[in-house]
């Protein structure tokens, strides 16, 4: 059971999360599951509509705040609903403002420090990824557009063999670039689990994002998401 006076924090990646309210209802029901029972007082709630990846978030400071002035502790629902920045954790541990996470009630400092040290590194790759597979799609676009040699505007001289191999790289361009999308989609999908994005919520997520979906013209669903995800 838990006792004393409590500040909850929630936060969520993008205003049209908030709007919605997907997110934010679960990490309530997550709070209000773990301080069920016992002799406590929720006294203010402070919902963030930021990228986990910036520091400077105005609810957060409030929430804080408001702990520093009650004596109350912060709750989180997950730990990374505060931050992906270790240095950030490290700051907010330092700040002696009581913290604790629902989904890891139990843990030490040490282990809280740890744990947003491997999730801060996941975020670099994520982001290392994506920006590696941006400029190789890129490269792919700029080499499928260049004018075959020997060909003016509306002629082509080139030879039937070079014709054909031309076509051969133009087939191997387009998988290029398929499979470019695809680890695009697979990045994205990464950034968004990170994020405690249930299967159901990343499908709905790409496809208001328009990735294309695996069936033309159709839509994300949570078994596609996950057929991404067992793939690695």
């Amino acid at each position: 059971m838990v006792d004393g006076l409590f500040v909850a924090y929630y936060r969520v990646s993008t205003a049209e999360q908030g709007r919605s309210g997907l997110g934010i209802e679960a990490q309530k029901e997550t709070v209000a599951r773990f301080l069920n029972g016992g002799d406590w007082k929720l006294i203010a709630e402070f919902e963030e509509h930021e990228s986990g990846k910036r520091n400077n978030r105005p609810k957060l400071k409030e929430a804080l705040n408001k702990c520093k002035s009650t004596g109350a502790t912060l709750v989180i629902a997950r730990l990374d609903r505060l931050s992906r920045n270790s240095a950030f954790i490290t700051a907010l541990q330092e700040s002696k403002t009581r913290f604790v996470c629902c989904d890891m009630p139990e843990a030490n400092e040490f282990t809280i420090t740890i744990m947003a040290a491997l999730a801060a590194v996941e975020a670099k790759r994520i982001s290392t990824n994506t920006k590696a597979a941006l400029a190789a799609a890129k490269i792919r676009r700029a080499a499928a557009n260049e004018p075959a040699l020997g060909c003016a505007p509306g002629t082509c001289n080139v030879p039937v063999a070079a014709r054909a191999k031309g076509t051969v790289k133009s087939a191997e361009v387009r998988a290029a670039a398929a499979t470019e999308r695809q680890l695009l989609i697979a990045c994205r999908v990464r950034e968004l689990r990170s994020e405690g994005l249930s299967l159901a919520a990343v499908a709905e997520r790409l496809t208001e994002e328009h990735y294309t979906a695996p069936r033309e013209g159709g839509k994300w669903h949570a078994n596609s998401v996950k057929r991404i995800l067992d793939r690695g």
